[in-house]
């Protein structure tokens, strides 16, 4: 870029001494037009260059800018997808959508504008005020006083533009999250009669990012206005003194003085460039110092090594002594666990006993914080992330479903190329073929954002076929079938027996079916794995469990 300024700055220069020297050799020399020929020639040839250049300037520069937006779109979604689910629910949807989209887009003005433009501005007019001083050292003098006016207006304007470009970003993103969280809720919205209310809000929150951005704008509008008012004043300040020069003093000739007309502008145009470029820069450098804030944020991370975890067959799980606690104060303790290979396990408890978080915990996604959690030979921390997941899957109550076809939401995260066969199979062992043979599309039929359109115990078959069509080792449930009627609920159980054949399954587990088909049951209570067992054995030994299933029963034993 350095090299494409010299060019431009050269052919600059070699443009304005072709520009007197033409009309100098044609109207005060009288020469005819056939004689100025080779100053035509090398006018178009500079004219040419300097297009060219700038062209190569702004393409480059434009290049960086969607590299370095890539790059910061890479680093956010690693920053994102690395968190816990504990840190992921610090951040807002809306907030983390704007700043995806709006805040990286802000940042782009610093990398395809201001530095561009900083270069330019710095290596151009050196270039211009050598020559100045060269052919007119009065016009160099006038320029090195009123010039530095330019720099300490931009310094003064810039002190404001940074702090109002990042309330900007703030608001903008405020203002995506509520609007993004009313779309999301609007029926409840509604439901509740709160829709005035909302509209209100979203209302106050336009507002205040509307007065943040009209902040901004008009500081950009005062300071277009002194640098126009700045290098206007100096550039006539300039032609008075050659005026002066040329009729009073007769000291200057015509060449001299036309050329310093023409070099003041363009390098006062420069400076003026700059000054616009440092106000684009300055907002675009609050969004990009708002970003470099928010990814070195220290969040919570789970741990993954490099090893790769074997394939072939569901892994061991081990915990140990292990421990974890919520920055709200719940906490796991003391938690000792095996699951062994195709054996189903339940989880069961009161609300709030740790049943979801120790499920998470398992799954990985949630690091425990004390004691030792293994895969087979290897502790969860030597592994490779993908190896893990890869072989795992979770389904839970709040899973969720792209907008996209069914199919795509089945084979959702499948590395090798789905085939419409295997989709029709895993939806045939989840049990909703026929569901699916109903539709207009059959697995191309589209579904909404989320899954609407669709019931609950529709998205949860769709999951149970994700399930199937991923062929997991190990199976995590998270209440499955709460909420559902009886027949959904009763297919959703024949495809959790079928899975098991395959996999180790793990399941939060409520209804007393699940339970007393689980190989081995594990009671928890405030934290805590109170007892573990078969259903007879903990029927027989304690009192919890027995009220638990005398509860369910509305009775006795059965």
């Amino acid at each position: 870029m350095t090299l494409l300024t010299v060019i431009t700055g050269v052919a600059i220069v070699v443009q304005a001494f072709m520009i007197v020297s033409i009309i100098d050799r044609l109207f005060l020399q009288s020469l005819s037009f056939q004689e100025v020929m080779p100053q035509f020639v090398t006018l178009l040839i500079a004219l040419f260059a300097r297009i060219f250049s700038r062209f190569l300037i702004d393409r480059l520069a434009n290049t960086i800018a969607t590299n370095v937006k890539i790059t910061l779109r890479e680093r956010l979604l690693h920053h994102f997808s690395n968190r816990t689910l504990t840190s992921s629910k610090k951040t807002k949807t809306g907030e983390t959508t704007s700043y995806f989209l709006d805040t990286v887009d802000e940042t782009a003005a610093y990398f395809n504008q201001y530095i561009p433009q900083m270069i330019q501005s710095t290596i151009i007019p050196i270039m211009l005020l050598i020559v100045i001083f060269y052919e007119h050292w009065a016009s160099g003098v006038i320029i090195l006083i009123t010039a530095p006016f330019i720099f300490v207006y931009m310094i003064i304007i810039g002190m404001r533009t940074g702090d109002q470009s990042k309330q900007q970003v703030e608001k903008m993103a405020d203002f995506s999250s509520v609007f993004l969280d009313t779309l999301q809720g609007l029926s409840t919205i509604k439901f509740f009669g709160r829709t005035k209310q909302q509209h209100q809000r979203i209302k106050d929150k336009s507002i205040e990012f509307r007065d943040a951005t009209m902040n901004v704008l008009k500081v950009a509008f005062t300071n277009s206005l002194a640098l126009e008012f700045i290098s206007m004043l100096s550039i006539g300040i300039i032609a008075l003194e050659v005026a002066i020069r040329m009729i009073i003093v007769q000291d200057t000739t015509f060449y001299s003085g036309f050329l310093m007309l023409i070099l003041a502008p363009e390098l006062f145009n420069k400076l003026k460039d700059l000054g616009s470029a440092f106000h684009s820069g300055k907002v675009s450098k609050g969004a990009l110092e708002k970003t470099e804030a928010l990814l070195e944020e220290s969040d919570e991370k789970q741990p993954f090594g490099s090893n790769a975890l074997d394939q072939t067959e569901p892994p061991t799980l081990l915990m140990n002594d292990v421990q974890f606690s919520y920055p709200e104060g719940f906490q796991l303790s003391h938690i000792n666990f095996v699951a062994k290979p195709y054996e189903k396990i339940a989880l069961i408890g009161a609300t709030g006993s740790g049943k979801t978080t120790l499920l998470h915990i398992l799954a990985g996604l949630l690091p425990h914080t004390k004691g030792s959690y293994q895969l087979g030979n290897m502790h969860l921390h030597e592994i490779e992330a993908s190896s893990w997941y890869d072989q795992m899957t979770l389904i839970s109550q709040d899973g969720y479903l792209f907008a996209g076809t069914i199919a795509e939401n089945i084979t959702l995260g499948f590395k090798m190329k789905p085939t419409d066969e295997a989709v029709l199979n895993a939806a045939t062992e989840a049990g909703i073929i026929e569901w699916i043979e109903q539709l207009p599309d059959g697995i191309h039929t589209l579904v909404g954002e989320g899954g609407r359109g669709l019931s609950g115990g529709e998205r949860q078959r769709v999951f149970m076929a994700r399930a199937f069509y991923k062929k997991p080792n190990v199976v995590f449930f998270d209440e499955p079938t709460t909420g559902l009627d009886l027949r959904t609920e009763a297919m959703l159980q024949t495809s959790l027996k079928k899975l098991s054949e395959q996999s180790t399954v793990i399941i939060v587990a409520h209804r007393l079916y699940t339970i007393r088909e689980a190989d081995r049951i594990f009671l928890l209570e405030d934290g805590t794995i109170r007892a573990s067992g078969t259903h007879e054995t903990l029927w027989n030994e304690d009192e919890l469990y027995r009220d638990m299933i005398t509860t369910q029963q509305g009775g006795t034993q059965s």
